[in-house]
């Protein structure tokens, strides 16, 4: 299935990688909280970005989203600059943060229908009943989704940011709120697929350097202590990364 969306966003040049970040800073009020961030991702691999709580990690994920601006730096999603060309690939990411970004007093399907129309996303209806199934909540969705638990309302989100079926997908948490066979089924959803490229925050390190080709670990400055191969991160140092020892 293809949207129109992605059909636009085949201008872009196809030889970029998917990400190419250079020198990135952003502040708040004055406060650094990413320093000096510089990666490039490859279209079909996995990122994972460790670090410590504030390291930026959420902040990073929202600027690759062309949700934040960078105070300073280059930053390029899929070939376009996020400060000059972010409408260019909005269409073409898959974006879940730890807020749902779902409307709280429509059904889970009427939100799904909503991001399908905005997306021009070809028989929607298809599309969104074999999301939720898989998701495994297909009988929830005639339901607010005010009186969702937070473990279905976080299925409800990931339903959401695939419903377009995103080149990259940008993934704060995905098992948030889920018990192991919840996360079963979200780690065969989100997980890799031809044509798909992943950016996963976690604290997860173990699965992280496991699933994932490359690695961004920030120290609790915003800064990087490690941006490289995922096999040449071993999991001792990634540790002390995130407790902050290195």
């Amino acid at each position: 299935m293809q949207t129109a969306t992605r059909a636009r966003g085949e201008e872009l040049a196809t030889g970029a990688p998917a990400l190419a970040v250079r020198g990135l800073r952003r502040d708040y009020d004055e406060r650094p909280v990413l320093r000096d961030v510089s990666l490039e991702l490859e279209r079909g691999a996995t990122l994972a970005v460790i670090g410590a709580n504030g390291a930026g990690k959420s902040t990073l994920l929202r600027i690759l989203a062309t949700l934040l601006r960078p105070s300073a730096g280059r930053v390029e999603v899929l070939g376009a600059s996020v400060s000059r060309e972010a409408w260019k690939v909005r269409g073409r990411l898959g974006y879940l943060g730890h807020e749902p970004l779902l409307y709280r007093e429509l059904t889970v399907r009427e939100n799904l229908e909503l991001n399908a129309r905005l997306h021009r996303v070809a028989e929607p209806a298809a599309r969104i009943a074999t999301l939720l199934e898989r998701a495994g909540i297909g009988r929830r969705a005639s339901e607010l989704v005010r009186n969702l638990s937070a473990g279905t309302l976080q299925r409800a989100a990931i339903c959401r940011s695939l419903v377009h079926e995103p080149e990259l997908l940008l993934l704060d948490e995905p098992r948030a709120h889920l018990d192991l066979g919840a996360a079963a089924i979200v780690d065969e959803l989100l997980g890799p697929a031809p044509g798909r490229t992943r950016v996963v925050v976690t604290h997860e390190i173990d699965a992280g350097l496991a699933e994932a080709q490359a690695v961004l670990a920030l120290r609790a400055d915003g800064s990087v202590a490690y941006a490289g191969p995922a096999a040449a991160l071993s999991l001792p140092d990634a540790r002390a990364i995130v407790e902050g020892s290195r």
